[in-house]
């Protein structure tokens, strides 16, 4: 986590750049486990600057993380079963500074 806005009307902030490399759109609720304290919660996407490496909790939710903590965005998708069977997840494991 890079950062906590907690004067924000809630949400979180992800470079575009790493929106991209895990297959998210602006908009898209997501889970947010933190695993240095264990909060897990839920919130939806803002666009970030791309190439900033910005991961920002943003409002109420930005009280569950600490600045420099190590989260997990999970996202989830609805399909039919056979597609299922064949979906392949898109995990992104960001280099020091979240960048790609």
């Amino acid at each position: 986590m890079t950062q906590a806005n907690l004067n924000y009307m809630g949400s979180i902030t992800i470079d575009e750049d790493l929106m991209d490399a895990a297959g998210m759109i602006a908009g898209e609720k997501v889970q947010i486990v933190d695993n240095n304290n264990g909060e897990r919660f839920e919130t939806y996407i803002i666009k970030g600057e791309r190439g900033s490496g910005c991961v920002c909790l943003n409002g109420a939710a930005a009280r569950k993380v600490q600045v420099g903590d190590v989260c997990i965005i999970i996202s989830y998708a609805l399909m039919d079963f056979e597609e299922a069977k064949h979906f392949e997840p898109r995990l992104v494991f960001p280099k020091e500074g979240n960048k790609l």
